[in-house]
């Protein structure tokens, strides 16, 4: 973009930048936490790294008018934010199947397809998010901040109180900030935040907090029961199922065995890669073909209590292909090797 006009240089002693490479150096730390940031706010990927995209746009081109009142960051994000709200007004919200209606009470019912106006939530892989090698306890915070039970209940939310619940309870900005930000009353930010949380009350959030150690013994559990087809021992009794693009879930040990035993096929049908998505042990799934070969099929995203794992979302490969988070997967997948030793 060349250099900035002489008018951005030395005004009353604010930070001045005078190429696109000097703008990128100041604003580029943020973009990780800005991605997570949209992504909590809008439930997709793709749609989290466009309007990360624009934020920066917005923020190259208006540099000349940030008088430095407040940080760089707290800049940005007061971009991402209204950016988002005038862009979502007519959105609709993008659900996981559980947020469609009740469990299916019959395990041998045949998956039903949503109707295909439903946008629905997508994952995002840690590694696009989370911070980089450094604190470990920052790492755990910005996982747990990215939940797929968190997002999924931020999406009940009108547009206007998932922002201000996010910029007040996880990014935990001063109602007086966050009135600036939206260039609102102090009063109303209160009052948006204490309806966000009373249409949050019934909802379940909360998750057992275990040991990497712990995680990662019972993804591994997991992997090795799908791949010798016997899941009986890694799920919990009030486990859970449900894949993306269907209406259809089902919930309870006994339901969730019986439909799973359709798929599931002999042992050496299907292997699994350990990855982590939304802060969570996930394992991306390859399905054998006929020529012997393994095929992509999808991402399981595990919810793991110290008793077991309580739930399982699947995410269809067609749910995968966004991009940067296909290729961050993929990435991750190729570093821990896609095949593993056969059980």
């Amino acid at each position: 973009m060349g250099r900035l006009s002489e008018s951005r240089h030395n005004r009353r002693g604010r930070t001045t930048v005078s190429t696109i490479e000097e703008f990128a150096a100041l604003a580029e730390p943020y973009r990780r936490e800005l991605l997570a940031h949209c992504y909590r706010m809008m439930g997709s990927v793709h749609e989290a790294e466009d309007l990360v995209q624009e934020t920066y746009l917005r923020a190259w081109r208006g540099f000349e008018e940030f008088e430095g009142r407040s940080s760089l960051r707290t800049w940005l994000y007061t971009i991402a934010t209204n950016a988002y709200l005038n862009e979502r007004k007519q959105r609709n919200r993008r659900p996981l199947p559980s947020g469609l209606g009740p469990a299916s009470g019959d395990p041998d019912a045949s998956l039903e397809a949503a109707s295909g106006d439903v946008l629905w939530l997508q994952p995002i892989p840690d590694t696009m998010v989370t911070p980089g090698p450094g604190d470990p306890a920052s790492i755990v915070i910005s996982r747990e901040q990215l939940r797929l039970a968190l997002i999924a209940s931020l999406q009940k939310l009108t547009p206007r109180q998932r922002a201000i619940y996010l910029l007040r309870e996880v990014l935990e900005f001063p109602a007086a900030n966050v009135a600036a930000m939206l260039e609102t009353s102090v009063a109303a930010v209160k009052s948006s935040l204490q309806r966000a949380r009373a249409a949050l009350t019934n909802v379940d959030t909360a998750h057992e907090k275990l040991t990497e150690l712990d995680i990662q013994d019972l993804l591994e559990q997991y992997m090795t029961a799908f791949e010798k087809a016997a899941l009986e021992r890694a799920l919990r009794k009030d486990a859970a199922l449900e894949m993306v693009g269907y209406s259809t879930w089902f919930s309870g040990l006994d339901t969730c065995l019986r439909h799973l035993a359709r798929v599931l096929g002999s042992p050496g049908t299907w292997r699994m890669v350990p990855v982590q998505a939304n802060g969570q042990p996930a394992a991306a799934a390859y399905l054998r073909r006929g020529d012997g070969a393994y095929e992509a099929f999808g991402l399981a995203v595990l919810t793991v209590t110290s008793g077991g794992i309580s739930r399982i979302t699947v995410f269809g490969k067609e749910d995968l292909h966004l991009g940067s988070a296909y290729r961050a997967l993929c990435s991750e997948v190729t570093t821990r090797r896609v095949v593993r030793t056969a059980p």
